[in-house]
């Protein structure tokens, strides 16, 4: 894979989860203290961001910084977008689930002090 190959599965990533979460690029942006200009050349695979810039991108999508960069398999129907949709939205229940519970837990055990 080269360079070329692999600033267009970045930017078909970035905007696969940005459209996921139901953000525009402006959303986005502020998000992760960019520029819009700035966001909208990396989704056309114009810029390549420093690695600072690709954490803040995976943060604000609530993602890690890898799977900017895993290569998708195409969409071939509905239920393959159906099934990846899913796969995120239960990976982000199960990650605000267990934040919650941390919180539980710790405010319990200052009260016990």
């Amino acid at each position: 894979m080269d360079g070329k190959e692999l600033r267009a599965i970045l930017s078909k990533n970035i905007k696969l989860y940005r459209n996921h979460h139901g953000l525009s690029q402006a959303d986005l942006a502020e998000k992760a203290d960019i520029s819009i200009p700035f966001l909208s050349s990396i989704e056309r695979g114009i810029k390549w961001p420093y690695p600072d810039t690709l954490v803040k991108i995976a943060k604000a999508l609530k993602i890690e910084e890898f799977e900017l960069f895993r290569e998708k398999k195409p969409v071939t129907n509905d239920t393959s977008l159906y099934i990846d949709r899913l796969v995120m939205d239960i990976s982000e229940s199960v990650s605000k689930s267990i934040e919650k519970t941390y919180h539980r837990y710790r405010g319990r055990k200052k009260a016990m002090n």
